[in-house]
C-alpha cells in the first residue's frame, strides 16, 4: 500500500485480484447520487469510481500498490463542471495576463501593475482582461487614464472591464495606432479630447468589437509558451475544484488554429480537465461558409473523454447577437438577422449538428424561437439534435415554456455578481430580482445547469458563482435576487455538476460520484454546505482528481500532485501574482494572510512615497529613510 499520508483501519491485502489504483478515505463525501447520497470513501481504478462507502466496503481494493489518502474527514464532492467557460482562450493568454480577480482595492490593483510594468520587456503590454469589476474595489471605482499613465509610462496597458469599456494608457493609445483620423466600428465609441485625440477610453455601446479588435493587436505568445500557458491555466481552474468544462467558441478564436495548444495537450495525455468545445463562426457575412467547412470535417462526439466536440455557437450568425452591456440600452435586432439564423440552423439540423446561442434578452429569445418554429413548421425541429440558450437574464414564462416545447434547456451565468448594479439601474429592482429567472426554469423541468462566463466577464472561480446562485447578492454585497430566485445548496451544486454532464451527452458516465462513472473529485478546503453564505466565495479544492489522477494539491496534500513546468515567459504576471487573488479568505492560513498583508503594506508605501515625490518633499532617488517618517521606518 502506498501511503499519501499515516492511514490507520485499511490494512492491505496483498491477494486483491483487481486491486484499486487509489482510495480516497475519511472523507465526507457527497455523491449526488439521490439513492445513496453520502459515503466516507472511495476507491479508483482505471479512471473510474469501482467502490463507494465506508472503510470496510473499500478495504478489499486496497493492494500493495494501491495509493491511499486520508481525506481528514474533509468534503468531497464531484469535479465542477463550468457550462460556460472561454477556456481555450483563456488558456492561450492566461501567463500574459494581470488578473484583478479578487483583488480588493484599486490602490493594490495598480500597484500589481506599476511593478508587472517594470518587469515586463520592451514590445510587451500589460493586460488586465476581464474577472473584474470597480464595485469589487474599496474606492467603488474604475481606474483613470492618469492613473494608468503614472503606474506604467512607456509600457503599453490594457485594461478591460467586463463588456463595457477598456482603458489605454498613451503607451497603449500609440502601440495600436489610435489616432484623430481613427473610426470606431459599429456599436463602438473611441472617447476623445477637446482636440479630437484618443483619450485611451474605449466604449462599447453596446458592442464589445472595438474593445476585442484592440486588444487583439496585443503581443500573442509563441505556440510552446501557449502550450504551457493553457497548462497553468488549467491547474488553476483544478485548483479551484474545477474537472471540466464547455468551452463556449468566442470571438478571435480561429479553429483549428487557436485549438492546437488544446489539442497537442490532450495528445500528450497532458488535460486535467475534461473539455468540450463548439465551433463560433468569426466573420460577420462568412458563417455558413465556415459552418460547412467545419460540417465537411469534423462531427459531435469526435474527440475522447478529454477533448470532444460538442457542437456549435454560442453565435451561429453575428447579426442575431445580442449584447450585455447592461450601462447601454438593448440592441435592435437587424431586420437580416431571422434570415441568417435560420440558414445556419436549418444547415446544422441537416447535418445533425446541435448548438448553444447566446441571448441575453428575451427580445432576442422571443425572435429566435420564432425563427425555430419555422424551421419546424417544414421539417421538424430540433429533429433530435441537442441545444439550448446561454445567458437568458430577462427570458419570459411563456419563452420558458416555448423553450420546454422545443426540447431546449439553459446555461446560466453570474454576470449578473459582476454588472447586477448597472442592470438594476436601467431596469429597476423588480426585475433585477429575476434576473436570471432560475427558479422559475427549474420548476418547469428545463435542464439548467451553471457557469461563469469567464474570462474577459465574470472570473473563472466557480465558488464566485456557486455564491451567486445561493445568495443573490453583487459582488460589492447589494443584495439583487428575491428569496424565490435563490437556490438552496444542492440544488445549485447540481446545476455545476450533473447538469453540465447533461449538456454534453455525458450524465450517464459523470457529474454523480457513483460505480462506473469517471472518477472526477475534490477535497475542499470548506465544507460548502456548512460555511456562512458569504464564505462560499472563498472555498478552493486542495485536493482534485479527474479520471483516478490527482492533478491538484495544497495544503496538507501538498506533494501529491506531479509539478508542472516553470512558467514562460518567466516574466508572466502570473509567476508573480498568482491567479485568482486569496485575500477574500475570512481566516486564511497564516502564510497566505502575511503575504497578501505585505502585499497591501508595500501597495500603500508605495502610494505615500510617490504623494511624497510629487509634491517635491523628496526626490525620486531619495533613500526610504528620507522619504518616510523615522518612526515609521525598520
Amino acid at each position: 500500500m502506498i501511503n499519501a499520508m499515516p492511514v490507520d483501519g485499511i490494512i492491505p491485502d496483498p491477494a486483491a485480484r483487481e486491486p484499486a489504483d487509489l482510495v480516497v478515505r475519511n472523507g465526507r463525501v457527497y455523491t449526488g447520487v439521490v439513492a445513496r447520497p453520502a459515503a466516507t470513501a472511495l476507491a479508483v481504478r482505471d479512471s473510474r469510481i469501482v467502490a463507494l462507502g465506508d472503510d470496510q466496503d473499500i478495504a478489499s481494493f486496497v493492494g500493495p500498490g494501491t495509493r491511499v489518502v486520508d481525506a481528514l474527514n474533509r468534503r468531497i464532492i464531484p469535479g465542477l463542471n463550468d457550462s460556460h467557460l472561454h477556456v481555450i482562450r483563456g488558456g492561450l493568454n492566461y501567463l500574459l495576463e494581470l488578473r484583478w480577480d479578487g483583488v480588493p482595492s484599486l490602490r493594490t490593483g495598480l500597484w500589481m501593475l506599476r511593478e508587472q510594468a517594470e518587469r515586463t520587456p520592451a514590445g510587451q503590454w500589460v493586460r488586465v482582461v476581464g474577472g473584474w469589476t470597480g464595485e469589487q474595489f474599496a474606492e467603488r471605482r474604475l481606474p483613470t487614464v492618469s492613473e494608468l499613465n503614472a503606474a506604467a509610462p512607456d509600457t503599453p496597458v490594457f485594461v478591460l472591464h467586463l463588456y463595457q469599456s477598456a482603458i489605454l494608457n498613451h503607451a497603449a493609445v500609440r502601440a495600436v495606432g489610435l489616432t484623430k483620423d481613427s473610426v470606431a466600428p459599429p456599436g463602438g465609441q473611441i472617447v476623445r479630447d477637446h482636440a479630437g485625440e484618443p483619450t485611451g477610453m474605449l466604449l462599447a455601446t453596446p458592442a464589445a468589437g472595438l474593445l476585442y479588435s484592440t486588444l487583439a493587436k496585443g503581443p500573442t505568445l509563441a505556440d510552446e509558451e501557449q502550450v504551457g500557458s493553457t497548462r497553468h491555466f488549467l491547474y488553476e481552474l483544478n485548483r479551484l475544484g474545477l474537472t471540466s468544462a464547455i468551452d463556449a467558441g468566442g470571438g478571435f478564436q480561429n479553429f483549428p488554429q487557436n485549438y492546437a495548444a488544446v489539442m497537442r495537450l490532450a495528445e500528450q495525455g497532458l488535460l486535467t480537465m475534461r473539455i468540450a468545445y463548439h465551433l463560433f463562426p468569426q466573420t460577420a457575412g462568412q458563417e455558413l461558409d465556415d459552418l460547412r467547412r467545419w460540417i465537411g470535417s469534423v462531427r459531435p462526439g469526435d474527440g475522447d473523454e478529454w477533448l470532444r466536440l460538442n457542437g456549435a455557437g454560442e453565435n451561429l450568425a453575428w447579426s442575431p447577437a445580442d449584447f450585455e452591456n447592461f450601462t447601454e440600452p438593448r440592441p435592435l435586432r437587424p431586420e437580416r438577422a431571422d434570415r441568417e439564423l435560420e440558414a445556419a440552423v436549418r444547415l446544422l439540423l441537416d447535418n445533425g449538428w446541435g448548438f448553444r446561442l447566446h441571448a441575453t434578452y428575451e427580445e432576442t429569445i422571443r425572435a429566435d424561437l420564432d425563427v425555430f418554429e419555422r424551421v419546424g413548421a417544414d421539417g421538424g425541429f430540433p429533429r433530435g439534435v441537442p441545444w439550448f440558450f446561454d445567458h437568458a437574464e430577462t427570458v419570459s414564462e411563456a419563452s420558458l415554456d416555448r423553450i420546454s416545447t422545443m426540447g431546449g434547456a439553459l446555461s446560466v451565468q453570474n454576470r449578473m455578481m459582476f454588472q447586477g448594479g448597472a442592470f438594476r439601474d436601467r431596469y429597476g429592482e423588480a426585475r433585477a430580482a429575476d434576473a436570471p429567472p432560475l427558479r422559475r426554469m427549474l420548476d418547469r423541468g428545463l435542464l439548467v445547469a451553471a457557469g461563469t462566463d469567464a474570462t474577459r466577464v465574470s472570473s473563472y472561480n466557480p465558488w464566485l458563482s456557486l455564491e451567486w446562485l445561493v445568495r443573490g447578492r453583487s459582488i460589492s454585497g447589494s443584495l439583487l435576487a428575491s428569496p424565490e430566485n435563490r437556490l438552496d445548496r444542492e440544488t445549485a451544486l447540481r446545476l455545476y455538476t450533473a447538469a453540465g454532464a447533461r449538456l454534453t451527452g455525458e450524465g450517464h458516465i459523470k457529474g454523480v460520484l457513483q460505480e462506473g462513472y469517471y472518477a472526477d473529485f475534490a477535497v475542499l478546503s470548506e465544507d460548502f454546505f456548512a460555511v456562512p453564505e458569504e464564505d462560499i466565495s472563498h472555498i478552493e479544492s486542495l485536493l482534485t482528481v479527474v479520471g483516478g489522477r490527482i492533478v491538484y494539491a495544497a495544503g496538507e496534500f501538498e506533494g501529491l500532485a506531479a509539478p508542472l513546468p516553470a512558467m514562460r515567459p518567466s516574466w508572466s504576471p502570473v509567476a508573480y501574482f498568482g491567479g485568482f487573488h486569496r485575500t477574500m479568505w475570512p481566516t486564511p492560513p497564516s502564510g497566505v494572510r502575511q503575504a497578501r498583508a505585505l502585499v497591501d503594506a508595500v501597495a500603500e508605501s508605495e502610494e505615500h512615497r510617490q504623494w511624497r515625490l510629487n509634491r517635491g518633499f523628496a526626490e525620486d532617488h531619495a533613500p526610504v529613510s528620507e522619504i518616510f517618517d523615522s518612526c515609521f521606518v525598520l
